[in-house]
C-alpha cells in the first residue's frame, strides 16, 4: 500500500492536464488510447483534438468515409490503427446501438482492442479493477522491485499484470493505472531518469543496486528489413500527375502514393530510367527523367527501413486521369510522401 499511496499522491500533484482524463466517456478514452499506441502524447494530442472535432461521437466516426478517417490520421503512422478504429466504430454504432461494452472481457472482442486498451477503457470508464501493462508499467515495476524477467517473453505480461493487480487499490483502479503510466512517462523514463528527485529513491531496488539503466530486461531484437521505393512522379504538359491507392495488405494499406517501382537495392539514374522506360514507354511518351531528391530519403518504421527516391518523369501531352497539385493534397498519404507533395507543389505554385 505504501507504493500505491505514494504513487497516487505523486500523480495527483504532477499529472498533465489531458482532455481524455476529464471524461469517463469510453469513446473518448478509446480514441486516446488507440492514438497513443506507438505515439508520444505531444504528437498525439493535436490529432486527438482534431479527431474529436471531426468525429464527436462514435456515430460520426462510423458514418464517415474511410478516406476521410485516414486523412485525419495522416502523419500518425501505423495506419492499421485507423482502419480498425473505423471498423469498430461501425460495429459499435450499428450492432451495439452506440454503447461500448462495459467490461474488460467484452471489450477485448472488439477489433483493434488488445489487452492494454481493453484494460484502460474498463478501468477509466467503468472502474473495473484490471491493470494496464505497457512499456511504462514494465519499466516502473521492474526497476522498483528489481525484476529481471525478459519483458519480450510471452509470460512476462502475466507476471507484471499479477503484480500490478496486487498493488492496485480495488476501490480506485483508474487513478492507480493513470498514475503508474504517468510516472513512467514523466519520472521513471527509459534513459537517464532523475533518480535523485524521485519519490522512491530510498526504496527503489534498481537504484540501490545501480541497475536502473539495465532494467527492464529486453533481449529479443526486432529484425529490421530494408526496402527500396522508387516513386514515379509523372508530370504532363498541364502539370498534372498520377497517384494510386495501396490496396494490398501491409504498410500504408488504403493510403495513396505515386506509381511505385520497388527494387532490391539503391538505383542510379540510368538504371531507374531503364526500368521506367520498360514499364511505361508503351503508355506515355517520356521526354525527361530526373531525381527529385538526390541523396534519397530514409524513412524508419518499426520493422522496416524504407529507402525512398522520387523520380520526376515528364511526359508529352496529357495524362489520362491525371490530378493537379491542388487536388492531390485532399487525399490521404503516408507522411513521408505528403511532406514531399507539400514541398514540391508549393514550389511549383
Amino acid at each position: 500500500m505504501i507504493f500505491s499511496n505514494s504513487l497516487i499522491h505523486w500523480y495527483l500533484n504532477n499529472k498533465r492536464d489531458l482532455p481524455w482524463r476529464n471524461t469517463q466517456n469510453p469513446y473518448n478514452i478509446w480514441l486516446s488510447e488507440i492514438m497513443l499506441q506507438q505515439t508520444r502524447v505531444a504528437q498525439g494530442l493535436p490529432y486527438y483534438l482534431d479527431f474529436i472535432s471531426a468525429f464527436p461521437t462514435v456515430y460520426d466516426l462510423a458514418k464517415a468515409p474511410e478516406e476521410k478517417v485516414l486523412k485525419h490520421w495522416q502523419g500518425l503512422g501505423y495506419y492499421s490503427r485507423a482502419r480498425n478504429l473505423h471498423f469498430t466504430a461501425q460495429f459499435v454504432a450499428n450492432e451495439l446501438k452506440g454503447e461500448f461494452p462495459n467490461n474488460y472481457k467484452e471489450l477485448l472482442k472488439l477489433k483493434g482492442i488488445g489487452e492494454y486498451t481493453a484494460a484502460a477503457i474498463a478501468s477509466f470508464s467503468f472502474n473495473e479493477a484490471v491493470p494496464v501493462v505497457d512499456g511504462n508499467v514494465f519499466r516502473v515495476l521492474s526497476r522498483y522491485f528489481n525484476i529481471e524477467t525478459d519483458i519480450s517473453l510471452a509470460t512476462a505480461k502475466k507476471e507484471f499484470s499479477e503484480l500490478a493487480l496486487e498493488l492496485m487499490p480495488k476501490n480506485d483502479p483508474a487513478t492507480f493505472n493513470q498514475a503508474i503510466m504517468e510516472f513512467g512517462a514523466l519520472q521513471c523514463v527509459p534513459k537517464n531518469p532523475n533518480c535523485e528527485n524521485c519519490i522512491f529513491n530510498s526504496s527503489c531496488l534498481a537504484l540501490q543496486k545501480k541497475k536502473v539503466q539495465a532494467l527492464p530486461v529486453k533481449l529479443k531484437k526486432t529484425k529490421i528489413s530494408n526496402r527500396f521505393f522508387n516513386y514515379i512522379v509523372f508530370e504532363d504538359e498541364n502539370l498534372n500527375t498520377l497517384i494510386q491507392k495501396r490496396d494490398q495488405k501491409g504498410i500504408w494499406q488504403n493510403l495513396y502514393e505515386f506509381p511505385l517501382i520497388e527494387t532490391e537495392r539503391e538505383m542510379d539514374l540510368d538504371t531507374v530510367s531503364e526500368l521506367i522506360a520498360n514499364k511505361y514507354q508503351s503508355e506515355y511518351k517520356i521526354t525527361r527523367i530526373s531525381n527529385l531528391n538526390l541523396k534519397g530519403q530514409l524513412h524508419k518504421l518499426s520493422h522496416q527501413h524504407l529507402n525512398i527516391n522520387f523520380w520526376e518523369v515528364k511526359v508529352k501531352g496529357e495524362i489520362l486521369g491525371g490530378i493537379n497539385g491542388t487536388k492531390i493534397k485532399e487525399f490521404p498519404f503516408p507522411k513521408v510522401i505528403f511532406d514531399f507533395i507539400e514541398k514540391q507543389y508549393t514550389e511549383l505554385s
